[in-house]
């Protein structure tokens, strides 16, 4: 009987770990925050819980907690991105297999991961470390306004910033962490979402944001719809490819993002972005309701050293997907008071997350799971799932008010 523990921080069942471990056959124990505990089964072995599950020493003090009850562990789990370099620092500790830190610093660290595409000569917009003001003006002086200011660790846009001018950068608050600085791309930007297997794609989709995660932190709506065009589909299954051999030889899940242009005669692809692990929003959900593939058990299976499960045919799915994720209308914690639902709409989307009037929305961690309204599509073409999309962000109606943190 093996002890398996696993970090947690989602309320809802992004990844379904019930379904993933008997907890019955092993001892399965879980380190969680406070709203994690709504995705922990009911025959969890143990818990302890956490004010964040990357606070290291937290974590560690929690682990040694279920160790004295259960034994030591025999493998460590962290699936959300924030999550990945702690549990590694454990598995170090525990002399266990599965990623390193250093395995994983080429996905956390975006200044390392541009460098490692730079130098396999594959296309990254221009970029530099930057420990502060003078290094961007420096870095301005051969690129062009505006650049992107960000953090060199860091997830969902959190302490991105577009600067337009040496005079914005005057008066910006410099960050109390290592930062990089990178020429700006006006290009439409894809996420792709798959499994990699050290040498080649297992199974994967692209799609296109209808908007930017920089946009949504700054309180407009984000969408993404599934691309079907067979063209823009083999540049950037060739892209994803030569992106993640650069970067690992091992096995991973990945949710990598890229610049794509297009013209009448090539599809070209360059590199924004990549973390070890699967997208965020409704991703999981998309790829579980429509294309029977469920990308965090995959995951998972890879943390626990087993292979994940092969994917039906591409072919044989024609299925277009999308999801859409409304911003959090008042400063989180904030008390609902008005969501409209949009599932009876036409066009509109076949499924959606909303809390109603009276029910809090958390200042969690998990950021792209707790906002003002997320929402599932599906259709024949890109077209019509896009056309979905903006629909509904149009029409939906989200208020609240915010609480005392």
């Amino acid at each position: 009987m093996s002890h398996i523990v696993i970090i947690n921080r989602w309320r809802e069942a992004y990844a379904d770990y019930a379904a993933y471990l008997d907890h019955g056959a092993d001892v399965v124990s879980y380190i969680t925050t406070e709203v994690g505990l709504g995705s922990v089964p009911d025959d969890a072995r143990g818990i302890a819980i956490v004010d964040a599950t990357d606070d290291l020493a937290q974590v560690r003090r929690a682990l040694e907690a279920l160790v004295e009850r259960h034994g030591a562990p025999d493998r460590i789990v962290g699936l959300k991105e924030d999550d990945l370099l702690i549990a590694a620092a454990l598995r170090r500790d525990w002399d266990l297999p599965g990623h390193s830190t250093l395995d994983l610093m080429r996905f956390r660290d975006k200044f390392i991961m541009c460098r490692t595409i730079l130098e396999a000569g594959l296309p990254v917009p221009a970029f530099a470390a930057a420990a502060g003001p003078a290094d961007v003006l420096t870095f301005a002086e051969s690129a062009q306004w505006p650049l992107i200011l960000k953090p060199r660790i860091g997830s969902s846009s959190d302490g991105v910033v577009k600067l337009n001018s040496a005079a914005e950068l005057e008066s910006l608050v410099w960050p109390d962490q290592p930062m990089m600085v990178q020429a700006f791309n006006a290009g439409p930007i894809y996420h792709v979402d798959g499994v990699f297997t050290g040498r080649e794609l297992l199974c994967w989709r692209a799609s296109r944001y209808t908007n930017t995660c920089l946009d949504f932190r700054s309180g407009r709506m984000l969408g993404s719809v599934e691309e079907d065009d067979p063209r823009t589909n083999e540049a950037i299954e060739s892209a994803t490819t030569a992106f993640l051999a650069a970067l690992t030889t091992k096995p991973t899940a990945f949710h990598l993002e890229v610049f794509v242009e297009s013209s009448s005669d090539t599809v070209t692809c360059s590199f924004l972005e990549v973390g070890a692990r699967v997208g965020g929003a409704e991703i999981p959900f998309i790829w579980r309701d429509l294309h029977g593939y469920d990308l965090m058990e995959a995951a998972f299976r890879l943390q626990l050293g087993l292979r994940p499960a092969d994917p039906a045919p591409l072919d044989d799915d024609r299925t277009v997907g999308g999801w859409l994720l409304i911003p959090a209308p008042a400063v989180r914690p904030c008390l609902i008071t008005e969501a409209t639902s949009m599932v009876s709409r036409r066009p509109g989307p076949y499924a959606e997350t909303l809390l109603r009037p009276g029910e809090v929305l958390p200042a969690a961690d998990a950021y792209y799971e707790h906002v003002g309204g997320r929402f599932r599509f599906r259709g024949s073409s890109s077209a019509d799932v896009e056309a979905a999309i903006l629909a509904t962000a149009a029409a939906f109606r989200v208020s609240g008010e915010p609480l005392a943190a």
